[in-house]
């Protein structure tokens, strides 16, 4: 720690850290805007200028210099100013200089009110607008349906193209520059194609870009009703925090969460829950008639037919890998153990299996997003993260750059040196190797990047850990032995290589492979992580909570049960759907819980609305292990009720002394915890409901919340009581103590001077770094003590198949998560296709364009993919369309003969409509 003098008041601080960091981490109030502690410093902006003098004696006199607080390294001794009249100055003229050409537009700005610059500028002290010119004026871009752009109000801090090309490793935006013009945007108007390009909507400081959806229904941001929550799109977790209004979801943005997403979210996670406000929402139980239409219900009568349907105990129970841990486990409390089904797909089952039992076995760390940024080698095996984990691909673009850092900490340069560390680097990267069916969008940033099928990425895996072990394992067909050596060198040199494989490539042998792998590297002493990702955002805890020995789908009608209870799940989703009318045939009676109408509630006898994870709370258990509660952002409408809700009112019905002392939602987490012994630590998530913040509830609308009393003037001009949460610590109401809250429970960020996400810091132990009380959630999983058997791979090299294809999935980003599917944003989005080489198309006579039917039965529109395997046929996985594709099969391919190609989409309308 380093001792220094700010305002003649001795501060400690850590050496080398910018002046910036040190101040904001000390609580003290400095503008700016081009920094962001994700990105490090560059000095554009010169707005957090302050003063340094040399000695004592030259700040007695007032004799200093002016420097930039986020170029200016901490040193011990040194002595600074940051409120005398010198260093206000030049920042007030500063933020004015920025404001020339600012269109002061703050009352209809959507950034209003959450505004970094509205901020800094009353910081800086500018309030009177001196220029009478003509301001300099931009014509603003369509850039597709997520995010808004509005030029004129730019202050060029190019916060955007520092995230957007260097972080996110986005090429379609840019600054574009003549003289003193500088334009940020695309060479053309179009949709950007980054899949972190909302994040722009966050790290722009005015309102540059902003949120498309948002502003087509807009709320000013201080009306925002706020909860913490987790995102339900893929299996990484990230933290978010859901906006509502008017009993709408209106937005979501990042929370802060060191070890899962930091500062950022991908677009599913932040555009993909618009599946809320669908029109397909449950509102009210349902019982199919005779006719087969379905007669709306009340919670007690749907209780008594639930009760009917279940009497006698012959009742079967489908889970699902998108409802929470605590409603699966009343399900299969309901059911018993040996009729509870988890409801993966029936080619998942076995493959999410598997990763739960390597990842209890392994020796290997299972890392976390910090973990994951600090590799200095990298192994994909049959994984593109950015379509199936995005948040995981974010951070192995850092990782690359690990590299860089060592080569300027050699020069005495420290990381947030951010233009000097870039500029001395230039492309020397740390390695980063994939293997993959086709390309992918980490390829960029990749030493190299190989594409092979399935069988051949698993015996990639298997002759790397072969010759990590101390074999004599060459490079299997058809990988070159060169490139097969520069792998097996960089993992074996390096201090903290990371395996990086999942399901994404269908095959249970490629994570098998990458987990020997981790196996090798841990077994020589190496600090090795293995990360494997899962389809969904509670995939893992529902294998940790089943087992090994619960039923598959194709087991769960096999027990001749008369009932089957489906949470949360639609079965079409999840195989062919000749498979699931079987399945729903055997079985006298359907009951199906759900919050949205599909396939499976249309077959269903009863039909009980299920509140959605932003409208209930719950557990759930992502890709590291690590379990993490979510709260409700709104109150559900009609009998919408959380899942738990209804299992448990059916087991108090029933009398069951299982559930005797379970009288609230913190009874069922410690129940579960209590027998299920892989979840024991779930219950240390989060704080229980009888927290309290100083006495006092944690409000989940912000101080400056308005319009309580109008919102219900139709009802009544008194302003009601708010409702009571009695299963939560947050309360509906702005009443209620924010400062002192924890991780887990924080609803917003805010603070006095700091309006906007800025505010962050406030709430952290020090800028960049964890909150004050840790990362939210707790870790369940750990590395394995002892050794356990990985059975080798057993593949066989891939040959292709004469008119044969093997058919490979390919999971896309936009479309193969069920909910998001479902936003309108993400749905504009999502395209459905059949990926071939050019050897293939030709074979075919197929183009881009054209249609293919698979089998004789789907047919798919023709992508033409000159990475893609020869042989090989990807399909987009989990999208509109290929319910009935088994990974990992053999098919034949024809031509469509009456296909008609797709016309131009329109995918957003700013005023006419864009294509």
């Amino acid at each position: 720690m380093a001792s220094i003098i700010i305002d003649g008041q001795t501060h400690e601080a850590a050496e080398g850290k910018n002046l910036l960091e040190a101040t904001l981490s000390l609580g003290l109030d400095l503008p700016y805007f081009c920094w962001h502690p994700a990105m490090g410093s560059i000095g554009a902006c010169r707005q957090c200028a302050v003063v340094q003098f040399k000695d004592e004696e030259a700040a007695r006199e007032g004799k200093g210099k002016l420097v930039m607080a986020c170029m200016t390294p901490v040193a011990d001794g040194a002595i600074f100013s940051l409120n005398g009249d010198e260093a206000r100055g030049f920042r007030r003229n500063v933020v004015e200089s920025l404001m020339i050409n600012h269109p002061h537009d703050c009352p209809v700005c959507a950034e209003g009110g959450e505004c970094h610059l509205q901020d800094m500028t009353v910081m800086a002290g500018h309030r009177d607008r001196r220029f009478r010119g003509r301001k300099r004026t931009h014509r603003n871009q369509y850039l597709g349906p997520l995010v808004h752009h509005e030029m004129n109000r730019c202050i060029t801090c190019y916060r955007c193209t520092r995230f957007y090309n260097d972080y996110a490793g986005g090429r379609d935006l840019a600054a574009l520059a003549i003289r003193d013009n500088v334009y940020f945007g695309r060479h053309e108007e179009g949709v950007l194609e980054s899949e972190f390009a909302g994040n722009l909507v966050e790290v722009c400081p005015t309102g540059v870009f902003t949120d498309k959806p948002l502003a087509h229904d807009y709320t000013r941001k201080w009306d925002l009703q706020s909860a913490p929550s987790v995102c339900m799109a893929c299996s990484v977790g990230c933290n978010t925090l859901p906006g509502e209004r008017y009993g709408e979801l209106k937005r979501v943005h990042n929370r802060f969460n060191a070890a899962v997403n930091g500062y950022f979210l991908c677009d599913r996670g932040r555009y993909g829950g618009g599946y809320v406000n669908s029109e397909r929402g449950l509102r009210y139980p349902g019982l199919r008639g005779a006719d087969g239409k379905y007669e709306a219900l009340d919670h007690h009568r749907a209780l008594q037919h639930m009760l009917h349907v279940c009497a006698g105990g012959s009742v079967a129970g489908i889970g699902s890998p998108r409802a929470s841990v605590e409603a699966n486990y009343l399900l299969r409390l309901l059911v018993g153990e040996e009729n509870y089904s988890p409801g993966f797909g029936i080619d998942e089952d076995q493959l999410v299996r598997e990763v739960a039992r390597l990842l209890q076995g392994t020796p290997a760390t299972i890392p976390d997003l910090r973990a994951i940024e600090s590799a200095d080698a990298v192994l994909v095996l049959g994984e593109d993260p950015t379509q199936t984990a995005p948040r995981i691909a974010l951070a192995l673009r850092q990782s690359v750059r690990n590299r860089a850092f060592d080569i300027g900490a050699e020069l005495g340069l420290q990381r947030w040196q951010d233009a000097a560390v870039r500029n001395l680097a230039q492309d020397r990267r740390s390695p980063l190797y994939i293997a993959t069916v086709a390309d992918s969008r980490l390829d960029d940033v990749a030493a190299a990047s190989l594409s092979l099928a399935p069988p051949d990425i698993a015996r990639l895996g298997e002759a790397v850990a072969a010759r990590l072990a101390g074999g004599d394992a060459d490079a299997p067909e058809p990988i070159d032995r060169g490139l097969f050596d520069a792998i097996v060198d960089a993992l074996s040199t390096a201090k903290r290589p990371l395996i990086l494989s999942g399901t994404g490539s269908g095959s249970a042998e490629v994570p098998r492979a990458a987990a020997r792998v981790a196996r090798a590297l841990s077994d020589r002493g190496s600090a090795a992580m293995l990360s494997l990702t899962v389809p969904e955002a509670n995939s893992l805890g529902q294998a940790l909570l089943a087992g090994e020995e619960a039923p598959g789908l194709d087991d769960v009608a096999r027990g001749g049960a008369r009932t089957l209870i489906v949470l949360e799940n639609d079965l079409y989703r999840r195989g062919p759907a000749v498979a699931i009318d079987r399945l729903l045939d055997a079985f006298e009676h359907v009951v199906v819980l759900d919050g949205l109408d599909n396939a499976t509630t249309s077959r269903s006898e009863l039909a009980l609305p299920a509140a959605s994870a932003l409208e209930s709370e719950g557990t759930v258990v992502n890709l590291e292990g690590r379990a993490q509660r979510f709260y409700p952002v709104l109150r559900p409408a009609g009998e919408r009720r959380p899942a738990w809700f209804w299992l448990l009112a059916t087991m108090v019905e029933q009398e069951r002394p299982e559930v005797r002392d379970l009288h609230c939602f913190d009874d069922i987490v410690r129940a579960c915890a209590r027998s299920v012994p892989l979840l024991a630590g779930m219950q240390d998530a989060a704080p229980t409901r009888d927290y309290r913040n100083r006495g006092q509830r944690i409000p989940r609308q912000p101080p400056r919340y308005s319009g309580r009393t109008a919102m219900h003037a139709h009802e009544s001009v008194h302003e009601p009581r708010p409702v009571q949460d009695e299963e939560t610590p947050l309360a509906w109401s702005m009443e209620g103590m924010l400062p002192g809250t924890p991780a887990a429970l924080l609803p917003f960020v805010w603070a006095p001077g700091w309006n906007s996400n800025q505010a962050l810091h406030r709430f952290q132990a020090e800028v960049g770094g964890a909150l004050h009380d840790g990362p939210a959630g707790v870790r369940l999983l750990a590395p394995a003590a002892g050794k356990t058997s990985i059975a080798a791979a057993q593949s066989a090299p891939f040959a292709a198949q004469p008119d044969r294809w093997l058919l490979v999935p390919r999971p896309r980003v936009f479309g193969s998560d069920e909910l998001s599917a479902m936003s309108p944003p993400i749905a504009a989005l999502t395209v459905t296709c059949l990926e071939l080489s050019p050897a293939d198309a030709e074979s075919l006579g197929v183009a881009d364009g054209d249609g293919l039917t698979v089998d004789g039965e789907t047919t798919l529109e023709v992508r033409i993919n000159p990475r893609m395997v020869a042989g090989c046929a990807g399909y987009s996985a989990g999208c509109p369309g290929t319910a009935g594709l088994r990974p990992l099969s053999t098919v034949s391919l024809r031509r469509a003969d009456n296909w008609r190609r797709p016309r131009a989409r329109i995918i957003g309308s700013d005023g006419g409509g864009r294509v």
